[in-house]
């Protein structure tokens, strides 16, 4: 198993915004839908990072490529949330307040960047997320004010011109191959050259800002929302799936590329996963996990956004749903812990070299984090880094 590229992040869930217990309010609802996204993004990223090859086929493997990529956009989209809840969601916070909230987000990506560069020496065969995170929540900060209209097309413009500028700046600021397993190689991998450069993913945490602003407890902006996310993942896997066969030599570009017989899949990436497909111009059109493209970047973003609504949803409308999704909702609400949890026994087990199927390593993952989550749950409000982190943020309310 190779999983060096697709290392889903996870989101230090957000201070939440209890403002009544969970009596079913629509409002309750809403936090626990977030938190329950969180969750199934866990899940995914486990399912990247340990579970069977998408190649293998059938409902597992169909399954697995769904995990590629979508789980690390989801988890980037839900960090939007979170600057968003942070900062303040609907109306952003101004004067001491907002001085505070910045302050916050400035030692929570600090952190960050130091947990991530930790884990990444490690030298598991995973990218970690988390610093590129910190440089993520570093490179938003000064959007917060800024309304859902204005932050959508900021992330729109992005993502139209991110993808094309790291094609050209690639080559000059070290090639196109990702930094080796375990080598933290500072601000050129953060921005560049690294498993989620910052120059490609920071639309998808723009986006979340954009969704955060809006009411979500109503039906009608729940429905627009879930129909853009449709949207955008018809356009960008639909218009990649064009392009590769309307577009001439290129499919055949990125076969060359990949190593593959056929068109390449949702998951098809070249052996290593050097983000941009294998120096070749095509790769412009592919909407696969990590190709950094414009249409990944917008089909992997409606895919979140669908997923998000989704559990919106569902948590306000089947009360029984909530309840029988609660180890899911425990798992979110201490994503933190349970990244850092998987990379760690990752790193302890040595999981590439253990006798074990793939799908029982996974299925091991997930029993293991959704116990203990559960169990600390019930006992504490928030998982122990998700404690410490707010224990770290707290030296902001000195801010006057």
């Amino acid at each position: 198993m190779t999983h060096h590229a697709d290392s889903p992040p996870t989101v230090p869930s957000p201070a939440r915004e209890r403002s009544e217990p969970s009596t079913g309010a629509p409002g309750v609802g809403r936090l626990i839908g977030l938190d329950l996204a969180r969750g199934l993004a866990v899940f995914g990223m486990y399912a990247v990072h340990v579970g069977p090859a998408p190649s293998q086929g059938g409902v597992i493997g169909f399954l697995m490529e769904l995990a590629q990529g979508r789980s690390s956009a989801l988890f980037a989209v839900l960090a939007g949330f979170a600057v968003a809840l942070i900062t303040g969601r609907r109306r952003p916070k101004t004067g001491m307040a907002g001085r505070q909230a910045v302050a916050k987000v400035v030692i929570r990506a600090v952190i960050l960047l130091v947990l991530g560069t930790a884990l990444t020496m490690t030298g598991t065969p995973v990218v970690p997320i988390l610093a590129f995170y910190g440089l993520f929540f570093l490179l938003v900060l000064p959007l917060y004010r800024l309304g859902a209209k204005p932050l959508a097309m900021i992330a729109a413009g992005w993502a139209l011109v991110g993808p094309q500028l790291l094609y050209l700046l690639k080559p000059v600021v070290g090639g196109r191959e990702f930094p080796t397993v375990g080598q933290a190689d500072g601000i050129v991998s953060l921005l560049f050259t690294g498993g989620y450069p910052a120059l490609t993913w920071v639309p998808f945490v723009i986006a979340g800002m954009a969704v955060a602003r809006f009411d979500l407890t109503a039906t009608a902006v729940r429905i627009r929302l879930a129909l853009t996310g449709v949207a955008l993942a018809v356009t960008g896997y639909g218009g990649s799936w064009l392009a590769l066969r309307l577009v001439p030599g290129a499919a055949e570009a990125i076969r060359e590329a990949a190593g593959e017989p056929g068109m390449p899949s949702m998951s098809s990436a070249p052996s290593g996963s050097d983000g941009i497909f294998g120096d070749t111009s095509a790769g412009m059109l592919v909407a696969s996990p990590h190709s950094e493209a414009t249409l990944s970047i917008v089909g992997h973003t409606g895919v979140a956004i669908l997923v998000i609504t989704a559990c919106l949803a569902a948590m306000d409308a089947f009360p029984r749903l909530r309840r029988l999704a609660k180890p899911v909702i425990a798992v979110g609400s201490m994503s933190l812990t349970a990244y850092v949890y998987h990379i760690v026994a990752i790193w302890l087990l040595d999981t590439e070299e253990l006798a074990v199927p793939p799908l029982f390593i996974l299925l091991g993952f997930i029993a293991s984090v959704t116990v203990l989550a559960t169990l600390w749950s019930r006992v504490f409000q928030r998982g122990p880094l998700e404690w410490l982190m707010g224990r770290a943020t707290g030296i902001a309310r000195r801010i006057r």
